[in-house]
């Protein structure tokens, strides 16, 4: 009973798919994943400093077992973690494979090895009795630093998509070398038949020269060939600039590309920004000013006015209604609400920890939205406002239309069901109201904000 009772455990889904989630996906600021990941990486910190330090004979001679402990303990976290991950990873490739399928693909991939070569060298040393084995592999564990540092993989995100133009780059110096060292293997051969006897010999001028290291060791002295050094000196710092520009380049897009996602995901869920192009969204993350609260920090007051729309990108807020408390984490937004109504606030939002938020200010928001939100009835002898034009829709009076006009706003926004009546627009008093009420498809209860969303 108890075996079989563990089994089911084992095998249980739900199980798996939490700890997939705490391994991969839990990384908000004071969560059980995110402490697990400062635990990983102050693992990996220790276990690399005890090797270099054992790398000293000194040290070893005194703190060897120490050291040598320190290896061990590192080692088997390692190795729960990779079984862990790799018993976890069942389910969750995009590909549908088997769960068989789904683990080796993990154990193949770049961040799996580098998982699989932090434990196991260092268990074939400790097996084997080989010291040099064991403190060689020491360093290993430092790059699994690449699953837990946004900036590491965004630099070998820069690397890969950049590689065929790096791989020009390599052409072009290997050829600068062959150039430069058969110049001077022609001139200097009779001279210095030691040093520039050969091309290959020539080889080591080359790169030294051309890398503007210059050892010293291997210099040329007819007037000839000092003039092409000149050159050669010229091109290696035309070689290095040309790599480093390059990847630089690559890794400040690979970062601004990493916000822009994030940032869009966001931005994509506000359904008053669903319909939104990729360059209008664009427009208005170039308007999104970033702030930081600390915790217990106010926010917002009840009744202040309402002055900006706020997304939170990283850590935890509550918002304290009238009747209930709301918290709300990363990836929501709110304050859309009262700015859409231009009201004030209806609740005091105060952070729980330390939050990172993007704010968007009032006057930025109209202006999106009144264009395609702004709704005016027509009326005789009444001009309609040039910000309205392209906006006005009649009163749906048909039935058949009615239902057609409500599917299309479900459509529109699943969950919602949307009255065709259309609102009135003050145009001239700035007066600005949502253009149609949205109603619940369960209670058919008019709601004011967004499911999930606290109401304003």
């Amino acid at each position: 009973m108890t075996i079989a009772r563990r089994r089911r455990r084992l095998n249980d889904p739900n199980l798996r798919d939490r700890l997939y989630e705490l391994l991969e996906h839990d990384q908000l600021p004071y969560s059980i994943g995110s402490r697990f990941a400062q635990l990983i990486v102050c693992i990996i910190i220790i276990d690399v400093l005890a090797m270099v330090l054992a790398s000293v004979p000194e040290f070893d001679v005194h703190f060897g077992t120490l050291f040598t402990a320190v290896k061990v303990g590192a080692a088997m976290v390692f190795a729960l973690e990779y079984a862990a991950r790799l018993w976890s990873a069942t389910g969750h490739s995009p590909r549908k494979l088997s769960p068989l399928q789904d683990r080796i693909e993990y154990a193949l991939s770049s961040l799996g090895i580098i998982d699989l070569l932090a434990f196991l060298p260092a268990a074939i040393a400790l097996i084997a009795g080989q010291r040099s084995l064991l403190v060689l592999s020491g360093v290993l564990p430092f790059f699994k630093l690449v699953r837990y540092s946004p900036a590491m993989r965004s630099l070998l995100a820069a690397f890969h998509a950049e590689r065929r133009t790096l791989v020009g780059c390599l052409v072009i110096l290997t050829g600068a070398v062959l150039v430069f060292a058969s110049l001077l293997y022609a001139i200097e051969r009779d001279v210095q038949p030691e040093k520039f006897g050969t091309i290959p010999a020539a080889m080591w001028w080359a790169i030294v020269t051309l890398g503007t290291v210059g050892y010293g060791d291997v210099v040329p002295v007819t007037a000839l060939g000092k003039v092409v050094s000149v050159f050669t000196i010229v091109g290696g710092l035309t070689m290095i600039a040309l790599p480093v520009a390059i990847i630089s380049t690559a890794f400040a897009d690979e970062v601004r590309r990493r916000d822009f996602v994030v940032t869009w995901g966001m931005l994509a869920r506000v359904p008053l920004f669903s319909h939104l192009s990729a360059a209008e969204i664009a427009d208005i993350m170039r308007l999104l000013r970033a702030r930081t609260i600390e915790a217990g920090e106010v926010l917002v007051r009840r009744g202040d006015p309402a002055s900006s729309m706020y997304f939170i990108t990283a850590g935890e807020v509550e918002i304290e209604l009238p009747n209930q408390r709301v918290q709300l984490s990363d990836g929501t937004f709110f304050g859309e609400i009262a700015l859409l109504h231009r009201t004030k606030r209806s609740g005091t939002v105060t952070a729980t920890r330390k939050t990172k938020l993007l704010a968007l200010d009032a006057q930025d928001f109209h202006a999106l939205i009144e264009p395609r939100m702004c709704k005016r009835p027509r009326r005789r002898g009444l001009p309609i406002p040039r910000r309205c034009r392209g906006a006005i829709s009649p009163p749906v009076k048909s039935r058949r239309r009615r239902r057609t006009a409500a599917k299309r706003s479900d459509a529109v926004i699943p969950g919602w069901s949307v009255s065709t009546r259309p609102q009135m627009c003050n145009c001239a008093s700035g007066n600005l109201e949502i253009p149609g009420s949205m109603r619940s498809p369960s209670s058919g209860r008019a709601l004011r904000g967004p499911v999930g969303i606290a109401p304003e």
